[in-house]
């Protein structure tokens, strides 16, 4: 089993030029605030540049992607609309905000399908009439290696679609609750926890206790590390990590907030398979997603 199946090298950014906090998302997403940042869309475009900029000194390839629509206040997020998979699969996805249905872009599609060995595009987009939602590796934290789809159920998240996407992938669904301090449902699993190659990190605490204990079965029969991370380490974002190959090695992309938050203990854990890669991004923060929201991991093969 190749270890660098987890952790894509290349990867889709957008960097928007219109950016600001979605009003139709604040109702379910508690990470989300109103952005009291002065000229916030230059700021995010100025930070999706430098987080591109860093992720490719590590030798990461970024497929960077121009949106100067002003009606899609959050295509900095691609991963939540498509994934592609080691199979040749490109999914679409379901998207439970009206507005974020318009992210979807033909020129993404089409780019992939030139590069890269896309054997067929399956499009779920449909069943967002049937008020079906499966919001991409937003909702789905996938464990490539072992074939475990991570999913914690929210309005965002249908399980009858987290099944159908694991049967077409031959993965198993591993659907399961997490709430925060308030009780209220987390609304993307990717903000909870993150699997890399070699360890997981996740908010135990947040799931119900008589669910954790499958979790971490399924994490030790993979051979994952636990990195547990407490509430407040979740509300800076340190589950919203994603691992990608670099030119010397694996790296975990993260914010530079979610660094900040991490323990000693924690970093030095990550650190044995893993070089830490932090990425400013606090204005894009605001709309509630970090550095796994921004990138859209290309797991397929180079044409």
């Amino acid at each position: 089993m190749s270890l660098t199946q987890q952790a894509p090298s290349a990867v889709v950014m957008v960097r928007p030029h219109h950016f600001t906090s979605n009003p139709q998302t604040m109702l379910d997403n508690a990470f989300q605030s109103e952005c009291e940042v002065k000229n916030e869309s230059e700021q995010a475009f100025k930070e999706v540049t430098h987080a591109v900029e860093l992720l490719q000194n590590e030798g990461v390839t970024v497929h960077l992607f121009e949106d100067e629509q002003t009606h899609t206040p959050d295509s900095v997020f691609p991963n939540n609309w498509f994934s592609t998979h080691q199979n040749g699969q490109l999914i679409i996805y379901p998207m439970f905000v009206e507005n974020r249905r318009l992210e979807y872009r033909k020129d993404i599609i089409d780019f992939l399908t030139d590069h890269y060995k896309v054997a067929v595009v399956t499009d779920y987009a449909h069943l967002a009439k049937e008020n079906s939602f499966l919001e991409g590796t937003g909702s789905l934290v996938l464990d490539h290696q072992y074939k475990l789809a991570y999913a914690v159920e929210s309005k965002r998240t249908t399980r009858s679609v987290v099944n159908t996407v694991c049967n077409l992938l031959s993965f198993k669904p591993v659907v399961f609750n997490a709430t925060d301090e308030q009780g209220i449902a987390v609304y993307h699993t990717n903000v909870l926890m993150c699997v890399a190659s070699k360890f997981v990190m996740i908010g135990l605490n947040m799931v119900p206790e008589d669910q954790r204990s499958e979790l971490v079965g399924h994490f030790l029969q993979s051979h994952h590390e636990v990195i547990d991370l407490s509430v407040e380490q979740i509300n800076n974002f340190c589950g919203n990590a994603i691992e990608l190959q670099g030119k010397n090695g694996r790296i975990l992309a993260l914010s530079q907030t979610a660094y900040n938050a991490l323990t000693a203990e924690q970093i030095i854990a990550i650190q044995k398979t893993a070089k830490l890669v932090p990425l400013p991004i606090p204005t894009i923060e605001s709309a509630g997603g970090s550095v796994r929201c921004m990138i859209a991991g290309v797991h397929l093969q180079s044409k």
